[in-house]
Parts: C-alpha cells; structure tokens; sequence
C-alpha cells in the first residue's frame, strides 16, 4: 500500500466557469487555469500520481503545453489512471476536501464523487468528497480563491 498527499488552489475569476469534480456548478466565477482549473481533481491527481511515485500533474500535464489549454481534468485523471495501471496500482480509496466560502457545494458532492469515480476508474464508494469552509479567512475565506486537498491509497496489482 502506498498513501500520496494532493494540493491545489486556484484564483476565482469573471468570464469563467466554475468546475469542480468534472461538474460545472452555476456561480457567478470560474476558476483561473490554463485547463479548466478544476482544482478538486488536480488535487486528486496530484495524490494518485504521489503515492506511485510518478511525479506531478505539472510533469504529466504542464501548463506549458497548449495541448492542455482549457482541457478538461477529468481527462487528465483518466490519462493518470492509466499511467497507475501501467505502474501496476490500483486505486484503493480517495479522500478530499474543497474549501472555499461560496458556493454551498453540499448538493453537488454526489454528482462530484461520481464523475470523479468514473474518470479513475473504481467505485463510487471508494470516493469520498468534502467541502468546507475557512470562517472568512485567508484567500479562501473572503472569495478570492477555491482549494482542495486529497488524499489517495493506493495498492499494487498481484
């Protein structure tokens, strides 16, 4: 077994559309990126690519190459659950959390947890999604910007 750590926060910004876990939520910004910014699954990646020790979404998907420009993430957690098969892992359970003031994302976890599932490539039990918010502190809290955090187990196929 094999644990790995993912991190991502991303600037909300006008004339964009806000997508977390692959779902496109009705808010009046978006997240800033050069793909679609979903800061949920990039810390999801982030995560699964750590604990099979394959690098980082950067290395994988850099923002440099516009081949990712405006792409959507549930394609890169696709393409990166294909690079865990290749390396011999499977997924064991997810866990993450968005933190951001607004919008209330309780109705939306469901619907997060399953795209997210099904772009990995296990059960939707093996998801687990969170949101939370920073009392109005930090970039967070006063809505300037949208985080995750994950956490991923992983094992090795016998």
């Amino acid at each position: 077994m094999r644990i790995g750590y993912g991190y991502d926060l991303h600037r909300l910004a006008r004339d964009r559309a806000l997508i977390l876990g692959g779902l496109e939520i009705e808010f009046r910004k978006g997240l800033d990126g050069h793909s679609d910014a979903d800061v949920l699954l990039h810390a999801i990646i982030d995560a699964l690519l750590g604990a099979a020790g394959l690098g980082d979404i950067g290395k994988h998907f850099p923002p440099s190459d516009d081949a990712y420009k405006g792409i959507s993430s549930l394609l890169l957690l696709e393409r990166t659950a294909k690079l865990l098969a290749a390396a011999g892992f499977e997924i064991g359970n997810i866990d993450a959390t968005i933190v951001c003031q607004e919008p209330r994302l309780a109705p939306h976890i469901p619907e997060m947890a399953e795209r997210t599932a099904r772009a990995a490539g296990c059960t939707k039990g093996q998801i687990n999604i969170k949101a939370t918010t920073e009392e109005g502190l930090g970039a967070t809290g006063v809505g300037e910007a949208i985080s995750a955090s994950a956490v991923a187990l992983i094992t090795k196929v016998a």
